[in-house]
């Protein structure tokens, strides 16, 4: 990890958001899109809408709209929705900051929990999204075929006061070296610890 901690000194969850309800919204709309599509929606859906009471102003087929350019928009509109209701009649109109509570709210899953508990609540977590799967498996951090399997293999080995940061050294090494078809061995700084690497090489 402290390679990676030298080549990305700027790793950082890279959604937008002023507040941890932002951050919720934010990573519901990132699935199977780029932080960088969601960033553009939410900047004008975030100035007008900034509480569960606001969204739910809303028709679903109005956020649907507001929302559009983001994959899957119309379960994600539902699921916005029906999460802002149980925030406001369950959690004060707050989102709770555990794992269970979480993810028994509509769209949230394990990784959108962790992002959240990191980035939001400052609470040690590690979300395996694609880019911490791919790599963590390469680089022999994790031998799983399943996330869940990953994300409890990456919390044994690393410490705890790393699993935030580690989240996002592998996001970023996954979108800038170590991408899915085509990864850039020929410049990546931790080859020589690499399994997918020295696998090839054979």
């Amino acid at each position: 990890m402290e390679k990676l901690k030298e080549e990305y000194p700027e790793a950082r969850c890279q959604l937008n958001y002023n507040n941890t309800f932002q951050l919720l919204i934010a990573t519901i709309l990132s699935a199977q899109s780029t932080d960088k599509k969601v960033n553009e929606v939410t900047e004008e859906l975030f100035r007008e809408y900034k509480t569960p009471t606001d969204f739910l102003s809303l028709a679903q087929t109005e956020l649907e709209e507001k929302i559009r350019k983001i994959g899957l928009y119309r379960n994600k509109a539902k699921h916005i929705l029906e999460m802002c209701r149980i925030l406001l009649e369950k959690y004060n109109g707050e989102v709770p900051n555990n794992m269970d509570d979480l993810i028994s709210l509509p769209g949230v899953g394990r990784k959108t929990a962790n992002v959240v508990l990191s980035n939001g609540f400052g609470i040690p977590a590690i979300a395996v999204d694609t880019h911490v799967f791919r790599v963590a498996n390469r680089i022999g951090l994790a031998d799983s075929n399943n996330v869940l399997e990953t994300e409890k293999q990456l919390m044994d080995i690393l410490p705890k006061d790393m699993w935030s940061l580690s989240h996002h050294l592998l996001i970023w090494h996954g979108r800038n070296i170590c991408e899915a078809r085509k990864p850039k061995c020929e410049i990546c700084p931790i080859t020589e610890k690499c399994d997918y690497f020295n696998m090839k090489k054979v």
